[in-house]
């Protein structure tokens, strides 16, 4: 198994992520999922930031707010939750 850094970092968010699911079970909004998945990257103590807008460049123009993630974990790892 590959041991990089990304790969550690992503290994612990699907760990907090299964964590949240087997509490709270299926069938809420993704929002409530999304607020308690943060919850737990708090306490382990993952820097994260909640709704983030991703602008992107299409030949001469740029798109300021183009996309929006639920998560983005340590500035290199985008979360959405379903």
């Amino acid at each position: 198994m590959n041991t990089t850094p990304g790969n550690e970092l992503t290994g612990k968010v699907i760990g907090h992520a299964i964590e949240v699911y087997r509490h709270l079970g299926p069938g809420l909004l993704e929002s409530a999922y999304e607020k308690c998945l943060c919850f737990e990257l708090d306490r382990a103590g993952i820097p994260h930031v909640r709704q983030k807008q991703i602008p992107i460049r299409y030949k001469e123009i740029a798109i300021d707010y183009a996309y929006q993630v639920d998560i983005v974990a340590d500035n290199s790892l985008i979360i959405e939750i379903k």
